[in-house]
């Protein structure tokens, strides 16, 4: 795939980035520089290889996956205009 002049122009401003209408052939060159480093990835064999979190071998950090009232209610409720028997208060919308 190439990337002419005036795919270059559409993809900038998309990006919302102002770019002059001498500076046109270079973007276009430097996209297809791009292209053709994603082209060359393509062509790597990762056959066999496991996919990595981190290119240190670690494991990441777990917690325990337990469901909590979060031991902050009087704090949450601390912030609120109104708060009754442990709930937010608000008034009625709905007759």
């Amino acid at each position: 795939m190439s990337i002419d002049q005036g795919t270059a122009a559409k993809v900038a401003k998309l990006a919302r980035i102002r770019v002059d209408d001498a500076d046109l052939p270079a973007l276009a060159q430097e996209f297809n520089n791009i292209l053709g480093f994603i082209e060359q990835l393509g062509e790597v064999d990762v056959e066999g290889v496991e996919p990595m979190v981190s290119v240190t071998p670690m494991r990441l950090k777990r917690r325990k996956d337990g469901v909590t009232d979060g031991g902050q209610q009087d704090k949450v409720l601390s912030n609120a205009p109104d708060a009754r028997e442990g709930f937010f208060a608000v008034p009625k919308v709905v007759e």
